[in-house]
C-alpha cells in the first residue's frame, strides 16, 4: 500500500512536539520488543493528553504480549512485516509503508514480527491521558 505523501506528512508532522524518554519505554520482561521514545510532549492545544512518538523493533521472530492502549494510537511499519490482532478482527500482516489506526481501549492480543529470519520495525504515534502509559498489559 503506499502512503500518499500529504497523509505521511500529516502523521509525521503530528509527532513532531519535543523529546523526553521516561523509564518505562526501555524493555523489560512485560515488553521484550525494543520500544524507543523518539519524542513526548504535552500540547497546548489538547489539554490533559500526551502526545508520544516511539519506534518499536521486533528480532526475528519476536512478539509482544497482549495488551491495549488506552490512548489513541497510529502504527507505521518502517521495516519488515508485522503481525497484528486487534479486538475481534482477523489478524493482519502489515508490510513496509502500511499502516493502522488503534481507538482508545482496543485490545491488542497479537504483536509480532510475521518473520523468523528478518527484524520488524514500527513508527508508532499516540495520544494518551497525562500520567497513563502508552501502553498497558491485559488484566487476567
Amino acid at each position: 500500500m503506499n502512503i500518499p505523501r500529504l497523509s505521511l506528512s500529516v502523521f509525521v508532522a503530528l509527532g513532531l512536539l519535543g523529546a523526553k524518554v521516561p523509564a518505562w519505554a526501555h524493555g523489560d520482561a512485560q515488553h521484550p520488543e525494543q520500544v524507543k521514545i523518539l519524542q513526548e510532549q504535552l500540547p497546548s492545544n489538547a489539554p490533559g493528553k500526551k502526545a508520544v512518538m516511539l519506534t518499536v523493533s521486533y528480532a526475528p521472530g519476536q512478539a509482544s504480549p497482549a495488551h491495549q492502549h488506552p490512548g489513541a494510537v497510529m502504527a507505521y511499519v518502517l521495516e519488515g512485516a508485522v503481525v497484528s490482532k486487534l479486538n475481534d478482527e482477523p489478524q493482519k500482516t502489515y508490510k513496509a509503508g502500511e499502516f493502522w489506526y488503534e481507538a482508545p481501549g482496543t485490545v491488542h492480543s497479537v504483536s509480532s514480527n510475521a518473520s523468523k529470519t528478518a527484524p520488524a520495525k514500527l513508527l508508532v504515534w499516540s495520544l494518551v491521558d497525562e500520567g497513563r502509559p502508552v501502553t498497558e498489559p491485559l488484566s487476567r
